[in-house]
């Protein structure tokens, strides 16, 4: 059953457009420079939050789970705990957790973390985001790190930009245990791979090829937004022609960037940059009957992306910041004929996971060149190597397997079965 919250075209404006994308956001994905508090309205943010809590706590049954999602609702759980002491309340991040420096820009900093620190369980995705959000707790509140454990081995847990040697699972505070979860959300695989294996998008599949002819295709997809790298992905892509003239009329670059936040200035500017990026690309290098680079500004429906996906000779997911990246697993999920190359920012939260895509530092020319020649320059059998092991992964931790760990994470909070659980997002 669906609960909906009446909110005002006003408080949307000022929760979501102002607060949650222009303070919160770029502090998350450790943007400074993009802050900006001058337009903020903390009070509606507050308000919002407490209509979400009042809401939960009027639909939760009796030994079941508040389940809030993501930033936008930071001091729900707090609102909750006030309304409700007895509530079993758990909270899930589906962006990175920054650094406690970074976070430490917010102005309401203590009052998130009491909030987050009033829940019973807080989940992450990745080792690193619950380990920076244990370093700001403590620094700012006081809380201690109560339990820690090694970080699996599937997590990558050394040599990386986001590896983590200890992952912490539980924090103390004015005598309470929060539980930490970590634990990447998935793909549906088998939808996916049902996908790639229909008729229709056989179809389009041959459509797509047909029009690609003999070159190869590096395909990116993402939204519009200024942590995800597009820019940076063209420009790698332009230096690729004058390092390898050769190359020209034999690689095509189709980015799909669909507008996350239409009529904010800040998203605007990006797709501005990126088409104007694309449109030199096109000039420098392009033909009458042959264009470089293919722009895709609009959502296009999923079985059509899977046939994308499947006409990739290379998945370029190069964010400069991102929480996870779900493009990277369903591309994977999507080569079910065994063949593909991901290249992979290693500032993408998957990366801890998907180890056997090419990663890359989309901060440095020479890594995005070098990731850029070795997927292009790939032998067969090491492209399916690579696959095989990338397939494992994300099968490993398909969205099944996600849901039964925030089960798990449940019941060790006795909150019974996940079916008497409120989900607040």
């Amino acid at each position: 059953r669906v609960s909906r919250l009446a909110l005002t075209s006003e408080q949307v404006k000022s929760f979501y457009h102002v607060t949650s994308k222009e303070a919160i956001w770029p502090i998350l994905h450790s943007f400074k420079e993009r802050y900006n508090y001058d337009p903020v309205d903390w009070p509606t943010f507050r308000e919002v939050n407490w209509a979400f809590a009042e809401a939960a706590a009027a639909e939760v049954e009796d030994g079941g789970v508040v389940w809030f999602h993501d930033y936008n609702l930071w001091l729900a759980p707090g609102y909750l705990r006030q309304i409700k002491p007895d509530a079993k309340i758990a909270f899930f991040h589906h962006t990175p957790f920054p650094s406690a420096d970074i976070f430490a820009v917010l102005p309401w900093r203590k009052e998130i973390v009491e909030s987050l620190l009033a829940c019973d369980v807080v989940g992450f995705h990745i080792p690193r985001y619950a380990a920076n959000f244990a370093h700001v707790a403590h620094s700012l509140v006081g809380a201690t790190i109560a339990e820690e454990v090694e970080t699996v081995a599937d997590m990558s847990p050394e040599g990386m930009a986001l590896s983590e040697l200890v992952t912490p699972t539980r924090l103390s505070y004015k005598g309470r245990d929060v539980a930490l979860s970590t634990w990447p959300v998935g793909t549906d695989v088998d939808y996916v791979s049902s996908l790639a294996e229909d008729d229709e998008t056989a179809d389009q599949l041959a459509d797509i090829r047909a029009e690609i002819g003999d070159c190869k295709l590096i395909l990116s997809v993402s939204r519009t937004d200024y942590t995800k790298g597009n820019v940076e992905a063209l420009l790698a892509y332009e230096r690729l022609f004058e390092r390898r003239p050769d190359l020209v009329g034999k690689v095509r670059f189709m980015l799909i960037s669909v507008p996350a936040n239409r009529n904010m200035a800040v998203y605007e500017e990006v797709q501005r940059a990126i088409e104007e990026h694309a449109g030199r690309i096109n000039g420098r290098f392009g033909r009458f009957d042959w264009q470089p680079v293919a722009l895709i500004s609009r959502a296009i429906p999923f079985k059509r992306l899977v046939a994308y996906h499947q006409a990739a000779d290379v998945c370029w997911i190069t964010p400069l910041c991102d929480g996870l990246n779900l493009v990277a697993q369903e591309y994977v999920s999507a080569c079910t004929d065994g063949d593909g190359t991901l290249v992979l920012s290693e500032f993408a939260g998957v990366a801890v996971e998907l180890d056997a895509a090419i990663l890359t530092n989309p901060f440095s020319n020479r890594s995005m060149d070098a990731a850029m020649d070795q997927a292009l320059d790939m032998p067969e059998d090491e492209r399916r190597a690579r696959m095989a092991a990338l397939r494992a992964k994300v099968a490993r931790f398909d969205i099944r397997a996600w849901i039964a760990e925030q089960r798990r994470a449940f019941a060790a909070i006795g909150g019974g079965d996940a079916a008497s659980m409120g989900d607040a997002a």
